[in-house]
């Protein structure tokens, strides 16, 4: 795919909702291109990106198709009460093979078998009465004419779209392309995701860290995150809080679409990366947006790549990709549509909002017949990975100065 960047917006820190629209322009210009295809196994299809569409190979059902167990009939037959002689029994894979359905006449039929001509319906078998070789209805229902039948071609024509372009393939397109005759799938070839951390307190997740140091887990949920939206990390070597080490680490990044930056983006005196990507080159979009936690992020592009300074603070990193990243890495891929997923859910329990940012929350949905709810996770700030271990989404709590009652609804984040 050639990249193509369009600079028309200006830098700063911006609104949550301006930071998303402006995100959604650059993946719109990226949807003008497409990634170069390649040809796999349709199980190997799994998660990837459709390139070509998925045509119905022939009328789906290709026959007029009984929904149910019971028997095929005419509907005026059955109506007026009488009863019915039972022909035979039609299984599914099975066609009939005596002369057409007449009046007052029945052929005992299976769910999926092709209903045989002459008859206009098919009766549930519980709601018929058995006597002998003849049935007749049961009960004061009146049937009526193509119950229980799915006709030819009801589902999909011969040559219809089945599964368009730009669908990120899930096991019901997989079934879909399966039922077409497909065994081999075109695909969009997977986006390279360079991603490189900063700062002189990372050590690796291998290591024993001393007193000052922590494992670089930023990496490694970020490459986790890549991987879940179909793409491939590349992950560098952490980079020094120190200019020469962050460019040449930017320098070295080869065949990526994108690449994610995460620490030195705060306004420190060793947070170095906007000022390197500058000499470098970059232009911004936004240099921060009003979000808790992520407020640092910015994003922008180099000469050949786009690219996301990511905070790095651990929680914070789990958000703006969630948010911004994934859009945009949607895009890069080829996906029609794509980004973050968001619900409804009644909070538990009062939320505090502020006026001064959107706030992005860890929380527990729980799904219950009455409904989904929400359970902000008690944490210690956008470094407490240990009680978002426990979180399955993000509560949404918009800018505004109030508390939120317990049970009103809001948008959750979902992970």
């Amino acid at each position: 795919m050639s990249t193509v960047f369009d600079s028309g917006a200006s830098a700063g820190v911006v609104h949550y909702q301006e930071a998303i629209e402006i995100i959604r322009d650059q993946a719109e210009l990226l949807r003008r291109s497409q990634p170069a295809k390649e040809e796999v196994p349709l199980l190997d299809s799994l998660g990837r990106v459709l390139a070509s569409p998925i045509l119905a190979d022939r009328d789906q059902p290709p026959f007029p198709r009984s929904t149910r167990d019971g028997y095929a009939c005419i509907a005026a037959d059955l109506v007026s009460r009488r009863p019915l002689r039972i022909l035979g029994q039609l299984r599914a894979g099975e066609t009939w093979q005596g002369p057409p359905v007449r009046s007052g006449e029945a052929i005992e039929i299976m769910t999926g078998a092709p209903v045989p001509d002459g008859a206009d319906c098919v009766v549930m078998v519980e709601h018929t009465l058995l006597d002998g070789s003849h049935i007749r209805l049961a009960g004061d229902r009146t049937p009526h004419p193509g119950e229980n039948i799915v006709l030819a071609g009801a589902e999909a024509k011969a040559g219809a779209v089945i599964v368009p372009a730009g669908t990120r393939l899930a096991p019901p397109q997989i079934a879909a392309a399966a039922a077409c005759g497909y065994s081999r799938i075109s695909v969009f070839q997977k986006p390279r995701v360079a991603v490189l951390a900063t700062g002189d307190e990372l050590v690796s997740i291998q290591d024993i860290p001393l007193t000052h140091q922590i494992r670089n887990s930023n990496s490694e949920s970020l490459a986790a995150q890549i991987r879940l939206a179909g793409a491939d990390p590349i992950v560098l070597p952490p980079a020094r809080d120190h200019l020469g080490s962050i460019a040449d680490s930017i320098r070295s990044v080869e065949g990526c679409g994108l690449l994610l930056l995460s620490g030195g983006v705060s306004m420190g005196k060793y947070d170095l990366v906007e000022q390197v990507l500058d000499s470098l080159g970059a232009k911004f979009f936004f240099t921060g947006a009003k979000i808790q936690p992520g407020r640092p992020v910015v994003f922008g592009h180099l000469p050949s790549l786009y690219f996301f300074g990511l905070p790095g603070n651990p929680v914070s990193t789990l958000v703006t990709f969630s948010l911004f990243v994934s859009p945009l890495l949607a895009a890069l891929s080829g996906e029609a549509a794509g980004g973050p997923r968001f619900a409804l859910a009644r909070v538990a329990h009062e939320a505090r909002c502020t006026s001064s940012v959107t706030r992005f929350l860890p929380a527990q949905v729980n799904d219950s017949i009455e409904g989904a709810s929400v359970t902000i996770v008690p944490w210690q700030g956008s470094g407490d990975l240990a009680s978002t271990a426990s979180a399955n989404a993000f509560a949404v709590l918009p800018d505004v100065d109030e508390a939120l009652p317990a049970g009103s609804l809001i948008s959750v984040l979902l992970l």
